[in-house]
């Protein structure tokens, strides 16, 4: 790839004073090498998916934990002779379901929530109130990256 680009004269490639990339650091390297004077700038989508998936790991952390509770508590009723009952909540949904039904919901924003996300939105940050911190920051972090003027994008970062 850097052979390709290095057939354009190194003065013009001199000119290019800004480039936009993923996260890889192969593409970093070579935008480096061939465009010594450009600045590199991550592009807002991958940057914005990063905090998504931070997000999406908290989740699925406490599903794990509902659905290991949940198997400690479907062995504890076997030994007793017992039929597991599952705790449901006030929407129907146990603690495992409402965890794995919410993966959609933390991807939008609360304006985009039908009712029925709304409902299992408030049970879940209720349950789990690190997941509603972690959504709230997400969604800072996304509307800095959809602020219009840099100016005010770049005092956001910096607060």
């Amino acid at each position: 790839m850097i052979t390709a680009i290095e057939r354009i004269p190194l003065e013009q490639r001199k000119q290019v004073k800004e480039i936009t990339l993923d996260m890889a650091n192969n593409m970093n390297l070579v935008a480096k090498i061939c465009f010594p004077n450009a600045r590199i700038v991550t592009d807002r989508f991958h940057v914005v998916k990063l905090a998504t998936e931070a997000l999406q790991h908290v989740r699925v952390q406490h599903r794990w934990k509902a659905i290991e509770d949940e198997n400690e508590a479907i062995e504890a009723a076997k030994k007793e002779g017992k039929k597991y009952k599952p705790i449901l909540l006030s929407n129907g949904d146990t603690k495992k379901q409402l965890l794995a039904r919410n993966r959609d919901i933390l991807a939008k924003k609360k304006n985009d929530w039908t009712q029925n996300q709304k409902q299992r939105a408030e049970l879940l940050f209720n349950l789990y109130p690190n997941i509603e911190r972690a959504y709230k920051h997400t969604l800072e972090f996304r509307d800095i990256y959809e602020e219009k003027e840099k100016v005010k994008a770049k005092q956001q970062f910096e607060l």
